[in-house]
C-alpha cells in the first residue's frame, strides 16, 4: 500500500465526495475505482476487508469506508480528512437546497437535472457490481453467500444484523482455513483503544450534554435523536427511513409528511450518504422555528450527532481488521461476510433502480415472502428514457465521471421538456 501525500489525498477524496451520488452501491464503486483501480493506494483484498468491516458497523457504510481507507493511508488525521471530504460536499448542497426549498417549495428544474444524474448512477452501479462480483466471488460458496445476502434482504426482509451474523457463522464453519490476510500484525495496545474511545466518545457526547444543560431543548432533541439513530442504523440509511419519517413527523412535529417526502427525494439526489436527510430535516425545522441562526445551528448539531459516532467506530476498531483477517477462523468469517456483502450491495442497487424508474412501490407478501415491487402504473417515462440514454453518454465521455454527470444532468433538463415526459 502506498502512502500518498496530503495534497493527493485532499484531491482524490475531495473528488470522491463530489462524485458520491446514488447511495452506497455507487459510492463504493467510485471509491474502488479511485483507490484500487486508478491508483495503487489499496490492494483489492484490503479494500474488500475494509468494506466488510464497515458493513458490520452501524451508520453509513460508504462514509465509514472512506474514513477507514483514509486511516489506512495516513492514520487518524487521514481518516478524519477522508471522512469529512466525503460528507461536506453533500452537506453544503443540502444546506443550499433546504434554503431554496423553504423559499420556493419544490424545485422542478433541480429535480429534472438530478433525475439525469440518477440515470447515470444506474449505469455506474451496474458496472461496479460486475467488477466487484468478479473480484470478491471466487468459489461456489461465495456465490451462494451473495445470493443468500440478496434474498434475505430483498425477498424476505430479514434484519441486516441477523444476515451478517449468519454469514459470519458459515465462514467460521468452513473447512478451508486459509485466508488472504497478512501473516503478521503488530499487536494493538488495549490502553490505546480505550483512549481512542474516551476521546472520540467525549467529542461526540459532551456537546450534546452541554446543549441539554443549557436549556437549548430543540437542539438537544435533535442531537440525542440522531445520535440514537447513529447507534442503531445497521444496514444503511434505508433500514431506518420509515422510523425517521414517523418520529420527526408524528412524535416531534418538526416537519410535515409532505416535507419529509421532499427531503428524502432531494437527499437521494445529492452527493454524500443518504443519511444526510437528517441534516435536511434539522435545518428545515430550525428555519421554521427560529430563522437563519437556528437553521445553521440545527444543521451543525444534526451533522455532529450523525457522523461523529462514525469516527469513533472506525478509529477504535480499525486497528483490529487486519489482525482478524490474519486469524484462520476469523479470517474465513470475514471473507464470508465479504461475499454476502456483494448480495447486500445488489439489494441496495435494485432498490435504487426501482425508485428511479417508478414513482411508487408496494410490498408483495406471500407466506414468508416480503419483497418490494414497483407500481407499474407509476412508471416514470422520463427516467426510463434517461436510463436508456446513459450507456451512450458513458461511451461518449470515456470514463470522465464529472463530465458524465454534467451531460446527464443537462439531458434531464432537456428531456423533461418533451410532452411525453412525466414526473
Amino acid at each position: 500500500m502506498n502512502h500518498p501525500s496530503w495534497t493527493e489525498m485532499f484531491r482524490v477524496f475531495g473528488r470522491i465526495g463530489v462524485l458520491s451520488f446514488g447511495g452506497p452501491a455507487a459510492q463504493i464503486s467510485v471509491m474502488h475505482k479511485e483507490l484500487v483501480e486508478d491508483r495503487p493506494w489499496l490492494s483489492e483484498d484490503s479494500f474488500l476487508r475494509g468494506l466488510s468491516f464497515c458493513m458490520l458497523l452501524p451508520g453509513p457504510e460508504a462514509m465509514q469506508l472512506a474514513t477507514y481507507t483514509g486511516w489506512r493511508m495516513r492514520g487518524t488525521a487521514g481518516g478524519l480528512l477522508a471522512g469529512l471530504l466525503f460528507v461536506l460536499p453533500g452537506a453544503a448542497v443540502i444546506a443550499v437546497l433546504v434554503w431554496l426549498y423553504a423559499q420556493y417549495g419544490t424545485l422542478p428544474a433541480v429535480q429534472s437535472a438530478f433525475l439525469g444524474v440518477k440515470a447515470a448512477v444506474v449505469v455506474i452501479i451496474l458496472q461496479a457490481l460486475r467488477r466487484l462480483a468478479g473480484k470478491a466471488l471466487h468459489h461456489p460458496l461465495d456465490w451462494a453467500l451473495a445470493g443468500f445476502g440478496f434474498a434475505a434482504l430483498f425477498l424476505f426482509n430479514l434484519p441486516f444484523p441477523l444476515v451478517v451474523l449468519a454469514a459470519a457463522c458459515i465462514g467460521l464453519l468452513r473447512k478451508d482455513s486459509s485466508t488472504g490476510g497478512p501473516a503478521h500484525q503488530a499487536p494493538v495496545r488495549n490502553g490505546s483503544t480505550l483512549s481512542t474511545i474516551a476521546v472520540w466518545g467525549g467529542l461526540w457526547l459532551l456537546p450534546l450534554i452541554a446543549l441539554s444543560l443549557s436549556g437549548a431543548g430543540f437542539l438537544a432533541d435533535i442531537g440525542w435523536f440522531f445520535s440514537k439513530l447513529a447507534v442503531v442504523t445497521f444496514g444503511g440509511a434505508y433500514a431506518v427511513l420509515a422510523y425517521i419519517s414517523q418520529t420527526v413527523v408524528s412524535q416531534f412535529g418538526w416537519i410535515t409528511a409532505g416535507q419529509m417526502i421532499d427531503a428524502l427525494g432531494l437527499a437521494e439526489t445529492t452527493p454524500g450518504p443518504l443519511i444526510l436527510v437528517t441534516q435536511f430535516v434539522a435545518m428545515l425545522a430550525g428555519l421554521t422555528q427560529g430563522g437563519s441562526g437556528l437553521f445553521l445551528a440545527a444543521g451543525a448539531v444534526a451533522l455532529w450527532a450523525t457522523f461523529m459516532p462514525c469516527f469513533l467506530w472506525i478509529f477504535a476498531a480499525a486497528p483490529y481488521v487486519e489482525r482478524i483477517a490474519a486469524h484462520p477462523r476469523l479470517g474465513m468469517a470475514l471473507k464470508a461476510v465479504t461475499a454476502t456483502v456483494a448480495g447486500v450491495i445488489l439489494n441496495l442497487s435494485v432498490w435504487f433502480m426501482m425508485h428511479v424508474g417508478f414513482a411508487g412501490t408496494q410490498v408483495f407478501e406471500a407466506g414468508i415472502l416480503h419483497m418490494p415491487v414497483p407500481v407499474w402504473s407509476s412508471m416514470n417515462s422520463t427516467a426510463v428514457l434517461l436510463v436508456l440514454l446513459a450507456p451512450f453518454a458513458v461511451w461518449m465521455v470515456r470514463g470522465n465521471m464529472l463530465l458524465l454527470l454534467a451531460v446527464m444532468a443537462t439531458a434531464g433538463l432537456a428531456v423533461a421538456e418533451f410532452p411525453f415526459a412525466i414526473s
